[in-house]
């Protein structure tokens, strides 16, 4: 759960529209599980639902909470906090569309650490199943 004084503004650069993360569930320097709700609203949904391939953009916002909380630690309240330029090192998608309703259950880890450069290992689940892992490369953009 994120502190009482901090918002999800507060740690993540998406707004509403792109957005998709809705709860932090825990959270730590080094992982945070993060829960969404597919929505209607949320990019590449249709009537059949959301394109699976979400799941890898849900890993990449959960890893940017774990990351922007890490930042806002390091830095302090005012830390600038921009996006990261994300690489998809690997992507396993287990399912085809997500139904609009289900919720979504994001764990990123930390897996290394150098300079402004980090991998991170994801697991999606609904139901406890899981549904996607990802592996993300991650560099951060510098600060103006």
């Amino acid at each position: 759960m994120l502190p009482d004084n901090v918002t999800l503004e507060d740690i993540l650069p998406h707004r509403e529209g792109m957005r998709l993360v809705e709860t932090v569930v825990e959270l730590s320097t080094e992982r945070a599980v993060t829960r969404s709700v597919v929505s209607s609203k949320w990019p590449m949904a249709g009537a059949q639902g959301v394109d699976a391939l979400m799941l890898v953009e849900l890993a990449a916002q959960t890893a940017g909470v774990n990351n922007g909380w890490k930042n806002r630690l390091k830095h302090g309240p005012a830390a600038y906090h921009v996006g990261w330029i994300v690489g998809i090192k690997s992507a396993r998608i287990l399912i085809g569309r997500l139904q609009i309703g289900t919720t979504v259950v994001v764990e990123s880890r930390n897996r290394f650490e150098y300079d402004q450069l980090m991998e991170v290992h994801a697991i999606a689940r609904i139901d406890e199943k899981t549904v996607a892992e990802v592996v993300l490369q991650l560099m951060e953009a510098d600060a103006p």
